[in-house]
């Protein structure tokens, strides 16, 4: 059995680790700039696959900073047809008619652009 000097252990774990992890999308709100270029991306896509599937309009109320813009972008993705951006999710095993949708419709409100002092709120 060869010993490995500290240094070339080291060498050798980070090899492998670098190969394993990936960048963290910090700030990064569309989904094919996180596919695109090989961020950490937990996979939602057999989610997606539901809801664009069953027919009912949805209201998606999160928390500030909870991927509300990163789930519509994944949507938006998923109804265009860009099936290559889903190579290796679970949507990919799932969607049998890669197609794109000219009914569907999305309402996004960026509220990350609005200012917190102008927002007033009322109870009805």
């Amino acid at each position: 059995m060869e010993i490995m000097s500290i240094f070339e252990w080291s060498i050798n774990k980070k090899i492998t680790m670098n190969s394993v992890l990936r960048k963290l999308p910090i700030g990064i709100q569309t989904f094919e700039d996180i596919r695109r270029d090989d961020y950490l991306y937990v996979d939602k896509t057999a989610f997606v696959w539901r809801i664009a599937n069953t027919g009912k309009p949805y209201f998606l109320s999160r928390p500030r900073r909870f991927g509300k813009s990163l789930l519509l972008s994944t949507f938006e993705s998923y109804f265009k047809g860009k099936k290559e951006l889903f190579e290796g999710l679970a949507i990919e095993q799932i969607e049998t008619e890669w197609k794109q949708y000219t009914t569907k419709i999305i309402i996004a409100e960026p509220f990350s652009n609005w200012e917190s002092s102008g927002l007033k709120c009322q109870k009805i």
